[in-house]
């Protein structure tokens, strides 16, 4: 049995990274505190590396 019906749904897996990153940023931006732009930016590329090697992992399963 494959794992994920459709492998291009695994992106969400990034998505939420992405999400966490974006609240990160605009929690402090828009409350006036101190905005910590590596770890935004850490977050937004995780996500994106997350999103892609669970793509590939996912559509270099067996369908067995």
């Amino acid at each position: 049995m494959h794992p994920i019906r459709h492998p291009r749904n695994a992106a969400l897996v990034g998505i939420l990274f992405v999400v966490i990153g974006v609240i990160f940023w605009a929690a402090p931006a828009y409350g006036g505190w101190h905005v910590d732009y590596a770890g935004t930016t850490l977050l937004m590329f995780l996500g994106a590396a997350m999103a892609l090697m669970a793509y590939v992992l996912v559509a270099g399963s067996s369908k067995e």
